[in-house]
């Protein structure tokens, strides 16, 4: 005898398989409208998968270190004169004084930023790496995969070094058995491997190659006790259980107290190290953002462009309802429950969004190396993430389960004797609700369209402005080795300026590129002795502003026909201007304490990004410390001179390879994530504008369908192609102006809120929304016209005769 609970089972799945089968058909009957759907659905989703796998990436940058909830970077906040700036940099002795009286750190280090420097064996030539130094904790600290070496011990000799495991490979072949082979360090000085750690993968945002001890570097010894100069990062980690807050109250006042009220104007504070990738930018003292603002912002367009296909999907659903609502009747009348129906129209509904998601896992399958290209990454899909994998199939449901709903609920509750009777109530209601939706809809894809067109203005804005410099056709690189020395560089410069095809040459010591250097121990005429305002510091060469051709508004440019040009000092007009000076020309500052005397004044030019406002710099005349050359070169001769260039650089520096840039490309390196972002947009909102005109197209077939008949008897009765095409067109674009109005506002508001971080940004003026409002109305009229115009043309007697 067969058990309740076995006839029970068979019956639901008898019936799931048969909702299943009645919905597979009633999809295929109308195929045109289920393959817009099936499209539709499957690019909004691969969409909303891409932008999924790149967000979950970003939130895993430096989420690694097992010290996570207790690693911080020691952070300052520095009152100038326009406001509170926040500096990433401290004093030599913060790590260990930190580590002797504060007993809530566990571990303390000073660490350097990545350096790039040549490691080589046996006198071969070298590799260029980037490298750090750091504390004697570091690996204690951080969780690099310290595959050989003692974490406590690798850095605690001072001629040791630790490689990772790629750069170990290319020196010695191998990583097995080199702990204790030497390795030259820039041909000048030799250490011992007394490690090897992994390489760090994408989820670091610091990639290095090696790590030396920071205490070997002289700066750190002659600074030892020394707090009022800056250089490196220090990182600590405290002991479980510290309150944040009452650690940062307690340090807010320690650099005051350990100058004895000499310095006043710093306060140090902790930030958590994994938060600064995303959370790194600070105004006026405050943490206002980074790069999670472009997380929110994709997020926020992954959201729109599934509400977009999960809109089109329900109109489009809706806009069947009137064809199935005899199907509803007969099986309302047959005894089939209104919860039966639902089912019913949801499992249709399911069944639409699984397909689609397999569809879209293809689509971003085949797109996932283009959008690698794209953001720089090396991200995929098929890893076996837990979370990806539970996070698109509850994507998948619940968009599915949204796109169904109220079609479901609205198919179910038609009356069947009013269907049968060929009545069907409240649809002026789903008329509204279909319109509404479609604004809704329209309204999101005007603001992308506004949204791109800003980003893609600001970024134009951003590449084409004037600078103050001339960065075009520049070949910067570093001075290594022998170079370094200043008086082989100056033969070298002297060699170089020879060379067919290059206008002039010089050095300076600032990559032009972000801060640098600088300080705040400039005093002048009528000085507040309390301001600390911080001056740019550009160590330069002879004809550096020529080379760069930054024009002097005042006084002269630094000269060999006068021999005392080392105590001169030039300024940038926004020093002039904080100083308050008048007639700067001849007067004199103090500068580490040696009297300078200002010989001229330069135009403000933009050293850092244009985030940022011009700062107070000045130009002393330094050969020794102007560490890059800077070598102008005639246009459409750049590749003769490079290749002279090399020559000549192995020649006089063998050992070292020529690695150079041009400037501006390293300029364009500034606003790497400003481009991706620029790039990623326009992709995005291009498909949320196709998934919206697929839906456009579904409702204007579905129309001219419906108002077949009508259409007929109006070509009978002379209406032209022209005015039956304006008649089914101008609800449409009716909606699309509404959506306008809807929209502009909208996207006014979230561009001005984006440009607020530039300090120099473009104008959201009319035309932006002329051009955009344009481009939705003739993308709306193209989408309808092609529906429109097949309906006008067709033969009248055909739909005349249809019932």
């Amino acid at each position: 005898m067969a058990s309740p609970l076995g006839n029970t089972n068979h019956i639901f799945s008898a019936m799931i398989k048969n909702y299943l089968k009645v919905a597979w058909r009633n999809l295929i009957k109308d195929r045109r409208f289920a393959y817009l759907n099936l499209i539709g659905l499957s690019t909004g989703l691969a969409c909303a998968l891409l932008i999924y796998v790149w967000v979950q990436d970003e939130l895993r940058i430096d989420k690694f270190h097992k010290n996570d909830a207790t690693l911080f970077q020691v952070l300052e906040n520095r009152v100038q004169a326009s406001g509170i700036w926040t500096a990433k940099s401290s004093p030599v002795p913060m790590p260990e004084a930190l580590k002797k009286d504060m007993p809530e750190v566990e571990y303390a280090a000073y660490v350097s930023p990545v350096r790039q420097s040549t490691l080589s064996v046996k006198d071969d030539v070298g590799i260029k790496t980037k490298g750090k130094y750091a504390d004697k904790d570091f690996f204690n600290m951080f969780s690099f995969d310290l595959m050989q070496g003692n974490p406590n011990q690798v850095l605690a000799d001072p001629t040791a070094i630790v490689l990772s495991d790629v750069i170990a490979t290319k020196l010695f072949g191998t990583t097995e058995n080199v702990i204790g082979k030497t390795v030259d360090f820039q041909h000048e000085q030799k250490f011992v491997v007394s490690g090897v750690f992994k390489a760090p993968d994408q989820h670091s945002s610091e990639q290095f190659d090696f790590v030396l001890p920071v205490r070997m570097l002289k700066m750190i010894k002659e600074n030892a006790d020394e707090w009022g100069n800056t250089g490196y990062y220090t990182f600590i980690t405290l002991k479980p259980g510290t309150n944040i807050d009452k650690f940062n109250a307690k340090i807010a006042n320690y650099i005051k107290l350990k100058t004895n009220n000499e310095i006043t104007y710093r306060t140090p504070f902790i930030q958590r190290y994994s938060e600064n990738y995303l959370y790194g930018r600070f105004e006026n003292g405050i943490q206002v953002g980074g790069r999670i603002d472009y997380v929110r912002l994709f997020s926020i367009i992954a959201i729109f462009i599934l509400v977009i296909a999960c809109i089109n999907f329900m109109n489009l659903s809706t806009a069947k309802a009137a064809g199935r609502a005899k199907e509803v009747g007969i099986k309302k009348a047959m005894g089939a429950g209104r919860g039966v129906l639902m089912l019913q129209y949801l499992g249709e509904s399911m069944v639409m969004a699984f397909a689609s998601l397999l569809l879209a896992i293809l689509f971003v399958f085949l797109l996932l190396p283009v959008f690698n290209n794209i953001t720089g990454k090396h991200l995929s899909l098929f890893h076996f993430d837990t979370a990806l994998i539970l996070s698109g199939l509850g994507i998948t449901f619940f968009t599915g389960l949204v796109a169904g709903s109220y079609p479901a609920f609205h198919l179910s509750g038609f009356k069947p004797a009013a269907v049968l009777k060929g009545k069907i109530n409240g649809s002026v209601g789903e008329l509204l609700i279909r319109k509404g939706l479609m604004v809704f809809q329209f309204s999101l894809s005007i603001v992308l369209i506004v949204a791109v067109l800003v980003v893609y203005r600001q970024i134009s804005f951003i590449q084409t402005k004037n600078l103050g410099y001339d960065r075009d056709h520049v070949i910067t690189f570093a001075k290594e080795g022998k170079l370094s020395r200043n008086e082989v560089s100056e033969r070298f410069l002297a060699e170089v300026k020879d060379i067919p095809g290059v206008k002039i040459a010089s050095g300076m010591g600032h990559g032009l590129t972000g801060h640098s250097s600088g300080t705040s121990d400039v005093v002048w005429e009528g000085k507040d002795l309390k301001d600390a305002t911080e001056f740019e510091v550009v160590d330069v060469n002879y004809d550096l502003l020529k080379t760069l051709d930054i024009k002097i508004k005042e006084g002269r440019d630094f000269s060999r026909d006068f021999g005392a040009d080392s105590s001169m000092i030039i300024f940038n007009e926004a020093a002039i201007k904080f100083m308050g000076m008048k007639d700067p020309v001849g007067k004199s500052v103090k500068l580490w304490g040696k009297d300078m005397r200002i010989g001229g004044v330069v135009k403000d030019f933009h050293f850092e990004s244009l985030h940022e406002e011009v700062k107070p710099l000045f130009f002393v005349l330094s050969p020794e410390d102007a560490n890059r050359f800077m070598i102008k070169v005639e246009t459409g001769r750049e590749k003769a001179v490079i290749a002279r260039l090399q020559e000549m650089y192995l020649q006089m520096n063998p050992g070292f390879s020529f690695d150079y840039k041009f400037l501006d490309e390293r300029y364009q390196t500034l606003y790497a994530a400003e481009n991706q972002i620029s790039r990623l947009s326009r992709y995005f909102a291009g498909l949320a504008i196709l998934i919206s005109c697929l839906g456009l197209f579904g409702l204007a077939a579905f129309t001219a369908q419906r108002r077949n008949k009508e259409i007929g008897i109006r070509k009978v009765l002379g209406a032209t192609v022209g005015t039956i095409v304006m008649m089914l067109s101008k609800d449409f674009l009716r909606l699309v102006m509404i959506a306008m109005l809807i929209a502009f506002p909208v996207a006014w508001w979230a561009t001005t809120q984006w440009l607020k971080g530039f300090a120099y940004s473009i104008r959201i003026d009319a035309g932006i929304f002329v051009v955009a409002g344009i481009s939705i109305i003739l993308l709306t009229f193209l989408t309808i016209s092609f529906q429109s115009v097949k309906a006008a043309l067709a033969n009248p007697v055909k739909s005349l005769k249809s019932e």
